[in-house]
């Protein structure tokens, strides 16, 4: 009976008290659910008592498992909720209705729906993880008995499990779930490329099986010799990754290689590195096929050692090694944590389930139903894109990757150096996002200096974010505090007449680093220098804590300073052009580069030569590429160039007024502005004005960030405006 055979699973982790609450809601019901039957004949009691077996095979908590056997009992008896509170506690009784309440949500509908539908999931999700982890349960044991409904309510029920709950499983970490899942939901929604597929399967795991027991044989010998305790397994890809890996990469299956793979388990994460190093002696890793996901886990938790060596018989193959504790996490998820939500907080969970909390934070200002579902894509079911390098490597990145996340995989240098990118020969702009099968092709320079900040706003990947704020960190931080700190003197001295070190020796410069939460003044100069908080936002505050705290340190009388303007000088000055004089120089208007962004010219018969930015869209439509030709910033020269931002904010009284003081305070020419407001309360404000360099921009605009209710500053280009 399988009542019984539930009862034996849990014997062996629940307590003798749990199993008497489990077998409590079974009796409850299977009473309430008396004289019912499932389409395929067997008495209801029996789907219930299924969804708490999976769920033990997780070691679910006591009320989770009774939660499991009541799920249906609200929605498909006479019972209510109330009674089950009555009769089981709050907290069975909360589960109950939250999967009650999920099971009522369909996911076939229009988008619109679509997105309301996931808002409720993710809001349960939230209250609590298990609601959801039941209802993954349910959806996976409908599928195991899918055989009994028609064959129109078969597809739509496996097209949802593909494009929701599968992904969830995935996201959740839950790792049995989600291959169970993929695996049945791929059977019923194409079952002719399944059935195909599988054949196939077995036809070719038979002929790796022989070379799998040779890797396990060699692994275990040599850890043996090396005195490390392990388990050395083979392990089998589930079919539905293998047919998305032969339809995104355009291959049949007899060119996938790692059908089977070996897992090692060990008891240290020390061994784990170990088992690496043996593994490399014996067969040849392949170079850019190690994942460290140990040092840089997965957003669902995952943890392990991945690396692609040569096999005995020169194929590809690969070996996972982690351990006990990473390998219940990658099997169970975050159902790995069922203690936690019983007896005690774990904040190592909580972090896990950070993203949750984030999504819902921020899908709360979401309006737009594309918009969400796209973000939903991006950031919970996420997937994989497939790109080339010139010599046919396959690189796989996260969708929406860039061509400079492609340039940081490649290897840090590339990265740092990176000056602009073609994909498929056309110039594209550093933050197309690339699609499979794109050829990217990372242009690069020696001279470059650098990687830009406005970088770490288009990257995708947490490798080349890391990689960007790290080199800011090693090489520009003296830079920056120097460069902070000069500016911030010139400006206090300018604006207060007082010398910043007098500030400091009277503890008032303290006072304002605690309330702009700045650890010391070195990460406020460097704050200061990179665009993270204005100089005239600093003084301010100087200013202000000074006349409560020490006001005879301020001059009585503060005079406005005399500024002489400098004569703007012409762009043709600024820029050089490699290998000619006397030639027309004009910047595009299309683009309005300033000194500082990366450009380069195009001739233009009998117009000279035109200065682009280097990710300019009109580059796209020049097809003559011998008529491109470098140019440089002529950095001895200062002149002023045009800038243009769009400003979203919240619509208040004096809004538009403290944006133009801000940039008249940073000494820029306002030449144009423009501002109106819309029914949801926000106003846009277009402001055109002058600027030195895209150093002095970024520093307007982050000035502009610091005013309370900005939303956003961009900077727009030609017909953006």
């Amino acid at each position: 009976m399988a009542v019984k055979r539930l009862q034996d699973d849990i014997g062996a982790y629940l307590t003798e008290q749990d199993r008497e609450l489990v077998q409590r809601a079974y009796v409850f019901a299977a009473k309430a659910h008396e004289g019912q039957f499932r389409l395929s004949g067997e008495d209801y009691i029996e789907h219930p008592v299924a969804v708490a077996r999976i769920l033990s095979e997780l070691e679910g908590d006591a009320h989770t498992l009774a939660a499991a056997l009541l799920h249906d009992v609200a929605e498909d008896t006479d019972v209510t909720i109330e009674e089950i509170r009555q009769e089981f506690g709050v907290e069975i009784a909360r589960l109950v209705d939250g999967v009650t309440k999920l099971s009522r949500i369909q996911f076939h509908s229009r988008m619109e729906e679509q997105v309301s539908n996931l808002r409720k999931m993710f809001l349960a999700m939230a209250e609590d993880w298990r609601v959801v982890v039941i209802r993954l349960a349910d959806r996976l044991h409908n599928l195991r008995t899918l055989d009994a409904l028609p064959v129109d309510k078969q597809k739509q029920t496996a097209e949802e499990t593909l494009d929701i709950y599968a992904p969830l499983a995935h996201r959740l970490g839950i790792w049995r779930f989600k291959w169970e899942l993929e695996d049945l939901g791929f059977r019923y929604l194409y079952p002719e490329e399944y059935r195909s597929l599988a054949k196939q399967m077995v036809a070719k795991r038979s002929e790796r099986e022989a070379e799998v027991a040779m890797v396990i044989s060699r692994l275990q010998n040599l850890l043996q010799e090396h005195g490390i305790q392990a388990d050395v397994q083979g392990r089998a890809k589930n079919l539905y990754s293998i047919y998305r890996k032969t339809k995104r990469l355009g291959i049949d299956m007899s060119q996938i290689y790692d059908l089977l793979a070996v897992r090692v388990i060990t008891a240290t994460v020390s061994d784990c590195y170990e088992v690496l190093g043996l593994a490399h002696t014996l067969w040849k890793p392949m170079p850019g096929r190690f994942k460290d996901y140990i040092a840089m886990p997965k957003p669902n938790g995952y943890q392990s050692l991945h690396t692609t060596v040569l096999g005995p018989l020169g194929q590809p193959f690969e070996i996972q090694i982690r351990t006990r504790e990473m390998d219940r996490t990658a099997e169970y998820g975050s159902a790995a944590h069922w203690k936690y939500k019983e007896r005690r907080s774990d904040q190592s969970f909580d972090q896990k389930m950070s993203w949750l909390r984030q999504l819902l934070d921020w899908q709360r200002e979401m309006t737009d139903a594309g918009e969400f579902m796209e973000a939903l894509r991006l950031d919970v079911f996420n997937d994989e894109v497939f790109v080339f390098t010139p010599k046919g490597d396959v690189i796989d990145l996260p969708v929406g990757s860039t061509p400079l996340d492609f340039a940081y995989r490649i290897h840090t240098d590339v990265g740092h150096q990176c000056v602009g990118a073609k994909v498929n020969g056309k110039l594209v702009p550093l933050s197309y996002k690339l699609n499979t099968g794109d050829i990217v092709e990372i242009l690069t320079s020696r001279q470059s200096s650098g990687p830009s900040r406005d970088w770490l706003d288009i990257v995708k990947t947490s490798q080349a974010r890391s990689k960007i704020r790290s080199f800011f960190r090693k090489l520009l931080r003296e830079e920056d505090i120097a460069r902070g700190k000069t500016t911030l003197e010139a400006e206090v001295q300018q604006k207060l007449g007082v010398k910043l070190a007098d500030l400091i020796d009277a503890g008032i410069a303290g006072n304002v680093l605690r309330k702009l939460n700045y650890p010391d003044l070195q990460s406020l100069y460097a704050a200061i220098s990179y665009g993270g908080i204005s100089a005239v936002h600093v003084t301010t505050r100087l200013r202000d804590e000074a006349a409560k705290t020490a006001p005879d340190l301020l001059p009585k009388r503060e005079e406005a300073p005399k500024v002489v303007p400098r004569k703007p000088r012409g762009p043709e000055e600024a820029v050089t052009v490699k290998g000619m004089s006397g030639f027309l120089v004009r910047l595009a208007q299309c683009c309005s580069p300033l000194p500082g962004d990366p450009i380069i010219g195009y001739i233009t018969r009998g117009r000279g030569v035109t200065v682009h930015r280097l990710d300019c869209p009109t580059l796209m439509s020049l097809t003559d590429t011998e008529r491109f030709i470098e140019a440089s910033w002529e950095t001895e020269v200062r002149a002023s160039y045009p800038a243009e931002i769009l400003i979203e904010g919240v619509d208040r009284p004096g809004l538009f007024a403290e944006i133009t003081s801000v940039i008249a305070e940073m000494g820029s020419n306002i030449t144009n502005a423009t501002a109106r407001g819309n029914p949801e309360g926000t106003a846009r404000i277009t402001i055109q004005f002058e600027t030195h360099d895209l150093d002095e921009f970024k520093k307007v605009v982050a000035s502009i960030r610091q005013i309370d209710g900005i939303i956003g500053v961009r900077r727009v280009f030609g017909k953006g405006r």
